[in-house]
């Protein structure tokens, strides 16, 4: 077992233990995996994506033969994609998945004949510190800017003094839970803990606040639950308030191609522009799905260099990247398939593991499962979808956080004094941090302006900055540029003159 380890990846807790942790990963990648199908308008799609990240996930455990103790969820580098799919209904989304996946097979494939060396020359040490940080700086965004968030519908959005509180509940929860050495169980279930007591306090200040009619005050918006429950008409929703299926993107996209049409959710989403898919919208799906595929590539050899310095076991050899590829690809394939977005590996999932120390696969595997199971249960799912923004995001302040040191942790072996290694690492961070995108065009409108862009994340940009320098700069280093003619001069070597 790995020496900074509570459970090692085939260790087994307790059956009641592991269900307690196991929850605790679903809570912990929850804001983020049911953030993106709300963000491109289907959030009644919320019940699939769990269900689909729960499926992904046991796939890729499959794959990796029960190896690699992460989770996978909705993925936000593809949400420009998802909004050109949109546009096509389900049969745009569930075809854009398969692009993404295939994309994942392709390379594993190469992989397998050619081996890992390229990958390990095409992206050192001092390309995945510095990008691993960013990944964690570049999360960090959203979270400082949920902590601050109420929930109510009254006041969404603005800035809540009384929100920060909450969310700080949760952060010093977590962090004292963590921290302490007298008892074993609250070091292993921080996030629970966290979230429990943030809840808890929100719900004090919306209960005063609907007391007394304080918008202010009101950080939980219980409407989702109530809804769970009654019509808008007030009737009772019956039997599907208590049991629901999800509306799985194969099954919907099959109705949109036997009926002829678009579903209402889809033209709502698409602000009304939405068609049944042709052969323009296939080939514009596989353009905004090809690229981004491609560059998360990346983004995934970073989260299982990360992953595997927390494990203190290397997942690019065992069991392989081919094998986490393959994960992945068809993961998200599934994923998409039974939820509505395409899934990746999540640092939340990872944070969580650094964080509790517990790296059991039986863990993930069991938080998979649960995931499956209770997106059946209508009002679990609501209850959920009410954890305010600003709890989670004191939970984020914690995950996002472990995530961006973990990077940092990979730069006490790189020799900064070297230009070069200043350099690559200087381009990664600025790039990063500041949020610089790749806006590639594919479509003009009639006046010749650019009407569709694919967009490449801050994150994905950096490391393609920080390949590409470090290619560059150690072309320099190896000819005679990078020579220095006095010090071949006192190695008794005769400078070449340049002519």
């Amino acid at each position: 077992m790995a020496k900074n380890l509570v459970y090692d990846i085939h260790d087994k807790p307790k059956f009641g233990n592991m269900l307690i942790f196991a929850f605790q990963q679903l809570l912990a990648i929850l804001a983020a995996t049911i953030a993106v199908p709300t963000i491109i308008g289907l959030p009644t799609q919320i019940p699939a994506a769990i269900f689909g990240a729960g499926i992904g996930t046991l796939i890729y455990q499959l794959f990796t033969r029960f190896k690699s103790p992460v989770f996978l969820g909705s993925s936000f580098a593809f949400l420009s994609s998802l909004g050109v799919a949109v546009a096509y209904g389900y049969c745009g989304i569930v075809l854009g998945s398969i692009v993404a996946g295939l994309a994942y097979v392709a390379i594993a494939i190469v992989i397998h004949f050619v081996g890992t060396n390229w990958v390990s020359k095409l992206m050192p040490p001092v390309i995945i510190g510095p990008i691993v940080t960013v990944i964690g700086i570049s999360l960090a965004v959203n979270a400082m800017g949920d902590i601050v968030k109420s929930n109510s519908s009254q006041v969404n959005g603005k800035y809540n003094l009384v929100a920060l509180l909450c969310g700080l509940v949760a952060f010093f929860t977590i962090v004292i839970c963590s921290t302490q050495k007298r008892y074993k169980m609250p070091r292993l279930i921080p996030f629970i803990l966290g979230i429990g007591t943030g809840y808890l306090a929100a719900s004090v200040f919306t209960a005063i606040g609907l007391a007394f009619d304080v918008d202010y005050l009101k950080i939980i918006n219980w409407d989702p639950l109530i809804n769970n429950f009654v019509n808008a008409d007030g009737s009772f929703r019956g039997f599907t308030a208590f049991l629901d299926y999800p509306d799985f993107a194969i099954v919907e996209g099959i109705k949109e191609l036997v009926n002829g049409n678009v579903s209402s959710e889809i033209i709502t989403a698409s602000k009304g522009e939405a068609t049944l898919i042709n052969l323009g919208g296939i080939a514009e799906v596989i353009i905004a799905f090809l690229p981004v595929a491609l560059v998360v590539f990346a983004e995934h050899i970073a989260d299982h260099k990360n992953l595997s310095s927390i494990i203190e076991k290397d997942l690019i050899e065992d069991p392989g990247l081919e094998r986490t590829l393959l994960g992945d690809g068809v993961g998200s394939i599934a994923g998409t398939a039974f939820g509505v977005c395409p899934n990746t590996t999540y640092g939340e999932s990872v944070g969580c593991v650094a964080i509790t120390r517990n790296a059991s696969v039986c863990t993930i595997t069991t938080t998979a499962i649960m995931c499956m199971v209770l997106s059946f249960f209508s009002p679990l799912m609501t209850l959920l979808q009410t954890i305010p923004s600003c709890v989670m995001g004191g939970v984020c302040l914690t995950l996002y956080g472990f995530i961006a040191v973990s990077g940092l942790k990979m730069f006490k072996d790189l020799d900064l004094n070297q230009n070069k290694n200043l350099f690559v690492v200087s381009s990664i961070l600025i790039a990063g941090i500041g949020g610089l995108t790749i806006q590639i065009p594919y479509a003009l409108d009639a006046a010749g302006a650019v009407a569709k862009t694919i967009q490449v994340t801050a994150v994905a940009t950096a490391l393609i900055l920080g390949i590409v320098t470090n290619a560059i700069l150690t072309k320099v280093e190896n000819s005679k540029l990078g020579k220095d003619p006095e010090e071949e001069a006192e190695k008794g070597e005769e400078p070449k003159s340049e002519e």
